[in-house]
């Protein structure tokens, strides 16, 4: 697994004072925002994170680059509605011999890596097989309708992947890029950075939120699972019953970011 932070808005936590302060100054923009210090900046933005006030937070933004992710793990990310997502189409991009995602309790027991590597191998095979087979079988018809060899067979590879890719297994690797506000990246980290998230995905959220803080350690100085950003568990019996340790996870990680 990769993440890399592409791009965020420029002096998030400035950007965002501003706003606030707009809500209660009948001051010009450009007054308020020129007298905001670095000093001051801080100390407003963590008095806003603190009480929870989000609704400025929606100002700025943040775009990660994530590869070597999963599709079961792609799919849990894209049901963060409120984000902007491009991911590798499997409808327009070849997977001949596609990588794919071995998760840890399986890659620890060999019985289970070896009957998953060979379900693997034959999925590859399959996959081969089938988008060779429609190939064929495309090209033919295109070129029996008077289109070139060459654009048939073009074309017809591009159909082949289509249905081919039915026979991809969750495991298969892929990319993608995400933008979210950060009022969005809150509610993100509460629910994947949760103990009880997926492996994969809150692997990524954490690595996500480590970004955050290098570039808005005051914004996200609260972020985490529920039970950092709420102070308390909101799973119930559910619970994973080491909500201390979680907070004191999240805090050193937040303390790292400021050092």
């Amino acid at each position: 697994m990769k993440v890399i932070l592409l791009a965020h808005t420029p002096e998030p936590e400035k950007l965002v004072a501003t706003a606030a302060k707009l809500c209660y100054s009948s001051s010009d923009i450009g007054s308020l925002r020129d007298g905001l210090t670095e000093e001051k900046t801080a100390s407003f933005i963590e008095m806003l994170a603190s009480i929870g006030h989000e609704s400025v937070m929606e100002h700025t933004s943040f775009t990660f680059g994530i590869e070597g992710i999963s599709r079961a793990c792609s799919h849990q990310l894209v049901r963060h509605r409120i984000a902007s997502y491009s991911q590798k189409s499997q409808r327009y991009v070849n997977e001949n011999g596609f990588e794919f995602i071995t998760p840890p309790e399986i890659e620890a027991l060999p019985e289970a890596k070896a009957e998953f590597d060979r379900t693997m191998q034959e999925l590859t095979a399959s996959y081969d097989k089938i988008a060779d087979l429609l190939t064929a079988s495309h090209t033919a018809r295109f070129i029996s309708e008077g289109m070139d060899e060459k654009s048939a067979a073009s074309k017809a590879r591009k159909l082949a992947n289509e249905d081919a890719r039915f026979v991809l297994p969750n495991a298969c690797e892929t990319k993608i890029v995400v933008t979210m506000n950060v009022r969005s990246l809150f509610n993100f980290f509460e629910h994947r950075c949760c103990n009880r998230a997926q492996w994969e995905i809150r692997a990524v959220a954490e690595e996500m939120l480590r970004l955050c803080l290098e570039v808005a350690p005051h914004i996200f100085a609260y972020a985490g699972p529920s039970c950092v950003a709420k102070g308390k568990c909101p799973e119930g019996k559910m619970t994973c019953g080491k909500m201390k340790e979680v907070q004191a996870h999240y805090k050193a990680l937040a303390d790292k970011s400021e050092a």
